[in-house]
């Protein structure tokens, strides 16, 4: 099973790094870059990712689960904080947020740190807290009302130093399923998610940029979701004369022109400055031109055969519940990440900058997963 894990992830990677050259070819070209620019940092990230990823996994994992956990934590919240107040020489911004360190080369985004952190935290805390004891609404809440604070206060950090409602969204919802397989009740976490709903209605409402991706991502869906109404109450919620977003249509394209078989590794068209970040957030819509739904249908199998059910098998066969439902995270986030970003492309969701796992373009991402990894692999091997 840990072979399986390994060796699978090692698959992953390898594709991805594939796709990255090929999906980044008109990119280098546009900015100047040597050819392989893309395809040399991916390649350097996937063999530190790897070397972590074994060496994390020959630790006594009794004893160093707690010091990465609490170490990805707080470092990379310190990191995320100070962020805000570094020049720019030190830290880059996007989408109206400092996202990155510089160190030296490369950039790091804490952010994809924190959430191992996160998820560590979470089990410890659940492990140590929350059992399978039957309470009432007012128990439950009471018991998890300190979890619930400082679930709010790191959010909060996060939408506002790095004004990235989707992460928050991710770690919400494996937080909630972690939360369940500790003992709390389904009621109680449909509530909690009743409760986040409201929320993220609210941070939608007062941001415009929110509100715009939301209207740009109904322009698209309103034909299939309003067609099951009748007439007369679906014209209330119809937006005319509103473009489709430009993201989508060409990911919708890019899926089309692939069918099957695909055209062939390098030989895709939507890459050639039709479609923005085809390489990084919008790599499955390249993959799937490339490759085909055959293809991509092989790399989700891959993902959830060689991946995700080894991770839950650890979950299962370890008798440390810390250990387990630190899996459990980790395969959340995985799941969810892959999920977000693959309804994003096709037009589920609204678009959202999320890398999907092992295939992005994107050394921080890499990272953060490899050592995951290595962690549950040094679990497997201490059950």
């Amino acid at each position: 099973m840990q072979k399986k894990m390994f060796y699978s992830t090692v698959v992953m990677i390898s594709i991805g790094i594939i796709m990255v050259y090929s999906l980044s070819a008109y990119v280098v070209i546009s900015y100047g870059y040597v050819p392989t620019h893309f395809f040399q940092r991916q390649v350097i990230a996937a063999i530190l990712g790897v070397l972590l990823m074994w060496g994390i996994s020959q630790v006594d994992i009794d004893r160093r689960l707690g010091l990465f956990g609490w170490l990805l934590l707080i470092g990379s919240f310190v990191c995320i904080c100070a962020m805000p107040f570094l020049p720019e020489s030190m830290a880059t911004s996007s989408g109206g947020a400092k996202r990155w360190l510089r160190l030296g080369g490369f950039s790091l985004a804490p952010l994809e740190f924190f959430k191992i952190g996160f998820i560590y935290f979470i089990a410890w805390s659940f492990a140590r807290k929350i059992s399978h004891e039957r309470l009432n609404f007012v128990g439950e809440l009471k018991r998890f009302l300190p979890y619930m604070i400082v679930f709010v206060v790191l959010m909060a950090t996060i939408i506002v130093s790095q004004n990235d409602f989707g992460q928050v969204f991710l770690l919400a919802t494996s937080m909630c399923v972690v939360l369940i397989f500790a003992g709390g009740s389904v009621r109680f976490v449909s509530y909690l998610g009743l409760a986040g709903l409201i929320l993220a209605t609210l941070v939608v409402i007062i941001s415009p940029h929110r509100i715009l991706r939301i209207k740009s991502w109904w322009a698209t869906a309103q034909d299939f979701i309003l067609s099951i109404f009748p007439d007369r109450y679906a014209n209330y919620f119809r937006l005319e004369d509103f473009p489709e977003p430009y993201q989508i249509y060409h990911a919708g394209n890019a899926i089309w022109n692939g069918g099957l078989l695909g055209q062939g590794v390098g030989d895709g068209l939507i890459k050639l400055g039709f479609l923005s970040e085809v390489h990084t957030d919008m790599i499955l819509a390249g993959i799937a031109e490339e490759i085909g739904f055959l293809g991509i249908g092989a790399i989700v199998f891959l993902f959830v055969w060689g991946i995700l059910i080894p991770i839950l098998k650890i979950a299962s066969q370890t008798k440390n519940q810390v250990h387990s439902l630190f899996c459990i995270g980790i395969a959340c986030l995985l799941f969810f990440s892959f999920l977000i970003n693959a309804f994003g492309v096709t037009g589920i969701f609204p678009v959202k900058g999320m890398a999907v796992p092992f295939l992005s373009y994107g050394g921080s991402s890499l990272l953060s997963t490899c050592i995951a990894l290595g962690l549950v692999l040094g679990i497997a091997k201490k059950g």
